[in-house]
Order: structure tokens, then sequence, then C-alpha cells
């Protein structure tokens, strides 16, 4: 048996995870005690990992397209599509 140490990916605290729950795959699921909120290690989609929405932002401001960026990701163009859209209304 592997210990693998969970942090959480929104307030950095290892010692406030504990296990909640399993998604209808089979996937753990996890919260976090500091700041409530509940998180996966490992995502069945792409654009819901931590990092993508950067990404995304990344590309777009260097000139790429909305399909290529869907295409470099792995993901759907709606949700790049979706992404941008949230950017630029904040």
């Amino acid at each position: 048996m592997v210990y693998e140490a969970v942090v959480c990916p929104y307030c950095l605290q290892p010692e406030a995870v504990y296990r909640h729950g399993r998604t209808a795959d089979g996937r753990q699921g996890y919260r976090c005690t500091a700041c409530r909120r509940r998180f996966h290690l490992h995502y069945k989609h792409t654009g819901c990992q931590a990092g993508t929405a950067d990404k995304i932002e990344e590309l777009a401001l260097n000139g790429s397209g909305i399909r290529d960026t869907a295409r470099v990701l792995g993901i759907s163009p709606q949700t790049v599509m979706a992404q941008l859209k949230k950017r630029s209304s904040s």
C-alpha cells in the first residue's frame, strides 16, 4: 500500500484534507475542512483540471485560435470558448 499525501489545491493545507465519497465511476473525492471545497486528484475531463484555464488564456494571447487551442490541450472547443468568455467578463 502506498501513502499519497493529499494537499488542497485551493488553500494548500495538507492536514485539513479528508476523503469524501466516490464518483459514479469510482474515483476518490476529497474535501478540505479549511476552505470547505471538494476536489479530486485525478479528473476524468482535462477541462476540469487545475491550470487548464491559464493555459487557454496563454495560448489565446499568443494568437492561437479556438480550434487550435482545443486540439493542443485535448479539450472541447466549447470549453475553450466558455473559458474565454469568463475571462473577458471579469
